[in-house]
């Protein structure tokens, strides 16, 4: 099933699935709700989970004004009350994971967990970072990459890991979806994207899960880990994405996990 739900950026589609304790999925810069179909079947037996397509992604609609990760952060307040009252459990993956931990510094008491995958947000910038995300903030970049950078960053092909990158080759004829992942790009370099000063207050259980063999942020693993110094940290032999990557072992992390921090909340 798919709700529609109005935001500040336009209305934003959630794909819902299952019953229980709500689970927010948040993906990343580009994606859709389905790059998370390897584990929706196993999380759905025991929640009730609202995949999310970031505006200009999936089934939402383009947004209304000039994206970034901080404006897509900021939506994520809209989407939980639409779900309910009730304290939500979020998985956020790379700009879905500073979106997620966003939400957990500025609205702590309404997180029961916090699952961070190769999350933004951490990343030192210095003047090999911030030229890599000024080549990637335009869209002859986005274009021309369009199929060819998920190869570099999924490093493990499954069948959705096949599919994500099919989709991202699709994007290629897609000027709108190329506009908008340039402009997220280039949003990675505003200081406010940086979260390491605000990470340390978040309270909720939280866990870091990394790929070993992540190109994109691998390097930014131990800053992650010093600026959310309770968490619990977990690495998977994969790239960007271990839930689709290695699905068994991501679930393997994460459901025990989320079923003791939601009960416990």
């Amino acid at each position: 099933m798919i709700r529609r739900v109005e935001t500040a950026l336009g209305a934003v589609a959630v794909t819902v699935a299952g019953q229980g304790p709500p689970l927010l999925l948040l993906h990343a810069n580009p994606g859709c709700h389905r790059d998370f179909d390897a584990v929706v079947p196993a999380l759905s037996q025991r929640y009730t989970t609202y995949g999310v397509d970031w505006p200009g992604y999936g089934d939402s609609a383009r947004p209304e004004r000039t994206p970034s990760a901080m404006a897509f952060a900021e939506i994520v307040p809209e989407i939980v009350d639409a779900l309910g009252p009730d304290p939500v459990a979020l998985i956020g993956s790379s700009v879905g994971g500073y979106a997620a931990a966003r939400f957990a510094i500025e609205h702590p008491d309404r997180v029961s967990a916090l699952v961070l995958v190769g999350s933004g947000g951490f990343t030192t910038l210095n003047p090999a970072t911030r030229g890599f995300i000024r080549l990637m903030g335009t869209t002859v970049s986005m274009r021309l990459l369009s199929g060819r950078l998920p190869r570099f960053y999924l490093r493990r092909r499954t069948p959705v890991v096949r599919e994500m990158i099919a989709r991202d080759v699709a994007r290629r004829r897609d000027p709108g979806a190329n506009e908008v992942a340039a402009a997220l790009w280039r949003s990675f370099a505003a200081p406010e994207h940086d979260l390491r000063a605000g990470a340390e207050t978040i309270t909720a259980p939280t866990l870091l899960v990394w790929g070993a063999l992540d190109p994109m942020v691998g390097m930014d693993a131990p800053g992650v880990r010093r600026a959310i110094p309770g968490a619990t940290w977990r690495t998977m032999p994969t790239g960007h994405a271990p839930f689709a990557e290695a699905p068994a072992r991501f679930l393997g992390a994460v459901l025990p996990f989320l079923d003791a921090a939601v009960v416990a909340a």
